[in-house]
């Protein structure tokens, strides 16, 4: 269903028991650093799961991360990748016992690059 979808990027983000057994368009502006456009220029398909391919508590600390990392965020481009390695992975695990992931959909037509979220 993910590589029939008419978008450029795609990036998936489930805060649900056994999410990370997901891992068995636009254009960014044109002052977007030369590594940002590269990466654009390339059809994504990622995700990001609140656990591991195991059960994950009712009260999501990882939707608290999530909303916390994208509401307080302060750089014009942040990719999905980056959010998570800096804002969300350390914080969820040292709160919770769950463990987050990022990862390409590979069978979902991932080429390259990684969702870039732009500030306006």
């Amino acid at each position: 269903m993910i590589a029939e979808l008419p978008s450029r990027h795609t990036l998936l983000i489930t805060d649900a028991c056994f999410s990370g057994s997901v891992f068995k368009t636009r254009s960014i502006g044109t002052d977007a650093p030369p590594a940002m456009k590269e990466m654009d220029n390339k059809i994504s398909r990622v995700a990001i799961t609140s656990g591991n391919d195991t059960e994950v508590p009712d009260v999501s600390v990882f939707m608290k991360y999530l909303v916390k990392a994208l509401t307080e965020n302060k750089e014009k481009y942040l990719t999905a990748q980056k959010m998570f390695i800096t804002q969300i992975i350390e914080a969820v695990m040292t709160e919770s016992k769950t463990e987050p992931r990022y990862g390409t959909l590979e069978l979902a037509g991932h080429v390259g690059g990684d969702f870039i979220f732009s500030k306006k």
